[in-house]
């Protein structure tokens, strides 16, 4: 199926299906408390572990080493930031699964792990590299 499809259409469907669902058992109220109160707690919770990540890094920086997981890091804690900022529940599950280390850490493994299988993949073709060396000497 259209993954632009899914994005734009499928994803908004599934955050009105669980709103009304939710709604339907908690009361319409409760539902817009809640999606409040979740999208404050996670703007919250990111900004403390953007500022962890960020302090990571300049560590990382000070000992000369290059800060690669905190700056994706930092990337997937701005993308659940604005998980969180849109209403809805699928989003904010999301969204919370980012900001939380050991699943970021789970994701970013099987991410990398991709990745190097991909690589691979493509340098996987059969020919050696080789230099044919000639023990007689040259006549001339």
């Amino acid at each position: 199926m259209n993954t632009f499809f899914l994005i734009f259409v499928g994803l908004p469907a599934l955050e009105i299906f669980l709103m009304i669902k939710i709604g339907g058992k908690i009361g319409a109220f409760y539902t817009l408390a809640l999606i409040f109160l979740t999208a404050i707690v996670g703007i919250l919770f990111a900004r403390v572990q953007g500022i962890q990540t960020l302090r990571s890094g300049i560590t990382n920086l000070y000992r000369n080493k290059i800060p690669i997981y905190e700056l994706m890091s930092g990337a997937s804690i701005a993308f659940a930031a604005l998980l969180l900022i849109i209403p809805g529940f699928f989003s904010d599950l999301i969204g919370f699964l980012l900001l939380i280390p050991l699943s970021r850490n789970f994701l970013f493994k099987i991410i990398l792990k991709n990745k190097n299988n991909i690589k691979q993949t493509k340098n996987s073709n059969k020919t050696i590299d080789g230099e044919i060396l000639n023990k007689d000497k040259d006549e001339l």
